[in-house]
């Protein structure tokens, strides 16, 4: 059994003051840097870090972007502490958060396809040293809170093996708010919400964005400021499906179009519950020698309420709307506050940085793709970081209009890939839905604006933007500059033989929450592995003679289905 340290769903429930209540904005303060704040000064151990992840928020939809959803909290902390204005993330979910823990490129974890699905024998790698047991190592206590979505069909990749003291969240990517519950197809439905490596019936019918930041805080109430901390909340907000407690529906009544409206309710949902998080880090002494950091995880889904205008593209393209993130710093150890930086940084640079700041080291062993950032970040130096790889999808629909003769000779531009060198970016086979979206506050749209800003050419397979003066991604130059684009071909080409193998495996029925008593959870274990895997052989050696019709059927479908869930996402 797994040692679990902290507390127990008893001694969480025996909290009387654990509700929302008692941390309503009424009651606590103003807000960061306000009454009470005192001059920092040295620190005297390795920094508090808390790292707050949101989930689908659209580029657009903060207030310091001139959103019209309120988020006072964000645009407050935000402004005292350092705007990242060129920080890049990935457009869907399990990129994002295996490049957070990791450090690496998807081509570096096998994980360069899609997500990982409930009922896929797929996690993250096991042979990698994840961010919270560097920290560790560092002589941190680690927790987490909220969405996981990194595989959980063997215990070994549950978040408490993966680095993580205490966990209480789901394992999956997209549960109800209240209820935890979640379906991946007809039939297949499961509870989902754990606390360490049990299934917490009990905390079912909390709204999830209340009941994570009431965790954050009572973790802050029973933890010494005198041990470095790191808290990691993965707020499942902002992601579908669209619900939110009544009082911040209200705020937004006026606002025509129904998903905005409820999208909205949510942001600031969670920007309150951003703020409660911020007053427990005063009221239990950890703020002053803390740093907080806040991220979105992709880009905002734009058919359920999220903005990412004026940018390009949503959520699961390789437009800017999907990968350019929303992000920032704060915290008293910051060298220069209230600024906006537009040094180049990327998900995978906060292992490396906060493993630094913590006192520990890395080394190129580590095989880490991201930078240490923190002097760009806290001193306005250069980054050190000068291109991003957004990632290579073998599997993913080849562009119909792509070739190998069409990338020189380098690279078959049929392939879905993105790269950032400098200050261009190249697009390779399909990036994606190539739309400009501004934000759906009416109820209805006319044709008309639907089709006025819609991406004009699919006889394409190959873009390139200079992103520094053509954010928006306006004005195509691959026709113009084809030495950059030779130049750009040559390092995906690079990059590419350094990928590992794509690890997507076919779903596993086993892993039904009917069996496992109505919850997803674990399912495998490394002897039944073993045993799959050997029946699997000696069915190939058998059968290899014999190539039968429906052999060909499952392989058929087994495709079609991998597009249509990479379409779906």
């Amino acid at each position: 059994m797994h040692t679990l340290t902290g507390f127990s769903l008893v001694s969480l429930l025996s909290f009387g003051y654990l509700s929302w209540d008692w941390a309503k904005p009424s009651l606590v303060a103003d807000g960061p840097g306000e009454a009470g704040e005192q001059p920092s000064a040295a620190p005297p151990q390795p920094p508090h870090i808390i790292f707050i992840l949101t989930d689908d928020q659209g580029y657009h939809d903060v207030g310091y972007h001139g959103s019209d959803i309120e988020t006072p909290t964000l645009d407050r902390l935000a402004a005292k502490g350092v705007k990242l204005e060129n920080y890049y993330i990935q457009p869907i979910c399990t990129p994002s958060r295996s490049q957070l823990l990791t450090g690496r490129y998807q081509i570096h974890t096998g994980l360069q396809h899609s997500i990982i699905r409930p009922q896929q024998p797929n996690c993250l790698p096991l042979d990698q040293v994840t961010l919270p047991q560097k920290l560790q190592e560092a002589g941190y206590s680690t927790h987490m809170v909220g969405k996981w979505h990194l595989g959980f069909y063997r215990k070994e990749c549950l978040p408490t093996r993966r680095g993580f003291d205490t966990f209480l969240g789901s394992l999956t990517g997209n549960v109800d708010y209240y209820t935890y519950d979640n379906c991946d197809g007809p039939g297949v439905c499961g509870f989902d919400l754990h606390e360490g490596e049990n299934v917490a019936w009990g905390l079912s019918g909390q709204y999830s964005t209340m009941l994570y930041a009431q965790r954050a805080s009572h973790i802050l109430a029973s933890h010494s400021p005198q041990r470095p901390l790191f808290l990691y909340v993965a707020f499942q907000a902002v992601h579908t499906p669209l619900q939110s407690p009544r009082e911040y529906l209200y705020r937004y009544r006026t606002m025509g179009n129904v998903a905005r409206r409820k999208y909205a309710a949510m942001v600031t949902c969670m920007d309150e519950a951003v703020r409660n998080i911020t007053w427990a880090l005063k009221r239990y002494g950890f703020y002053n020698n803390s740093v907080i950091i806040f991220s979105s995880d992709n880009g905002g889904q734009t058919f359920s309420g999220g903005s990412n205008w004026p940018l390009r593209g949503r959520k699961g393209t390789y437009w800017e709307g999907g990968v350019r993130g929303l992000g920032f710093v704060h915290s008293p150890l910051l060298k220069r506050k209230q600024r906006t930086s537009r040094a180049l940084m990327h998900i995978t640079d906060w292992y490396p940085t906060l493993v630094g700041l913590a006192g520990g080291t890395t080394s190129a062993a580590d095989g880490l793709d991201g930078y240490n950032v923190w002097p760009a970040i806290s001193e306005g130096r250069a980054s050190p970081r000068t291109e991003i790889l957004h990632n290579i999808d073998p599997l993913y629909n080849h562009a119909q209009h792509g070739s190998l003769e069409g990338g020189f000779g380098i690279w078959n531009t049929a392939v879905q890939a993105a790269i950032r060198v400098g200050e261009w970016k190249l697009l390779t086979g399909d990036p994606g839905y190539g739309d400009w979206i501004p934000p759906q506050t009416l109820a209805t749209f006319p044709g008309s604006w639907w089709n006025l800003e819609r991406m004009a050419s699919v006889r394409q397979a190959v873009w390139l933007f200079n992103i520094s003066a053509d954010p928006y991604e306006r004005e195509d130059l691959a026709g113009q500059r084809p030495d950059v684009v030779r130049t750009l071909l040559a390092r995906l080409a690079e990059y590419n033989r350094t990928a590992i193998p794509v690890r997507y495996p076919a779903e596993n029925p086993r892993a039904h929450p009917d069996f496992n008593g109505g919850a997803w959870g674990p399912w495998a274990s490394d002897e039944e592995e073993e045993e799959e895997e050997g029946r699997a052989r000696s069915f190939s050696r058998g059968r290899r003679k014999k190539k039968c019709k429906i052999c060909k059927l499952r392989s058929f479908f087994r495709k079609l289905n991998t597009r249509l869930m990479s379409q779906r996402i």
